[in-house]
């Protein structure tokens, strides 16, 4: 990041308490306390070819019968964490992030691993963008297969269970109060599958019921196929 780039981000952070750092592991966000930056290496147990046959998330993305790769839009990307699983089992992913300080994190998350081995193919298949998803979905040039969908919602509780980068996160978005202008958005895309990501006993998105859904412990994926 060009020392003006991040001038520019922290003039937009000193409202608020936290602010940006870049050093020679990366870049960094602070608010005195809690320090954090997105480093994709703390994936690489979880991305084993092995390990991704269970993931519930390359389950409800995938659509069988059809080759791989099926390109998929991570709609509200935060730290990349669910794009790095996708694009490990095969996915051509894109992403987009409207926070430009989290835009900022990720990108730069994604050109360190684009200097680790076993991260470089994978991360080629993931492409970044700083933009307002609902607006992005309406004027894509490409039909998607898929469509993720993971907001941020009022009700979503904070407690000590949260990690810290989602504490981090929470004070830089809003929590998403459109979820039917979203859902909307995503349909217009016209992709064969919107996945969408909730708490086990969460609400269904905008009220819509899904397809059908996919339950583990804790989260549950509300898959709607498109006719």
């Amino acid at each position: 990041m060009t020392k003006e780039k991040l001038e520019e981000l922290n003039e937009k952070l000193s409202k608020t308490k936290n602010a940006l750092s870049q050093t020679d592991l990366g870049l960094f966000l602070t608010d005195g306390n809690l320090s954090i930056s997105v480093d994709f290496r703390e994936m690489l147990s979880r991305i084993k070819q092995s390990n991704l046959q269970t993931e519930m998330l390359v389950k409800a993305a995938r659509i069988k019968g059809q080759d791989m790769p099926q390109t998929l839009i991570d709609a509200t990307a935060g730290f990349g964490e669910d794009s790095l699983i996708l694009a490990a089992a095969g996915f051509q992913v894109t992403m987009y992030e409207f926070d430009e300080v989290i835009a900022a994190l990720l990108e730069d998350g994604l050109e360190r691993a684009r200097e680790i081995p076993e991260l470089r193919d994978i991360v080629g298949r993931m492409k970044v963008h700083c933009e307002d998803s609902t607006i992005a979905l309406k004027k894509l040039d490409f039909t998607p297969d898929v469509v993720l969908l993971d907001p941020m919602f009022p009700t979503r509780q904070k407690s000590a269970l949260i990690k810290k980068k989602f504490q981090l996160i929470q004070q830089l978005e809003k929590p998403c109060s459109t979820e039917k202008e979203l859902l909307e958005a995503a349909e217009m895309a016209k992709p064969k599958r919107i996945v969408i990501k909730r708490p086990l006993k969460g609400p269904y998105l905008a009220d819509r019921k899904p397809s059908y859904s996919l339950k583990g412990k804790a989260i549950r994926y509300d898959c709607l196929v498109i006719a």
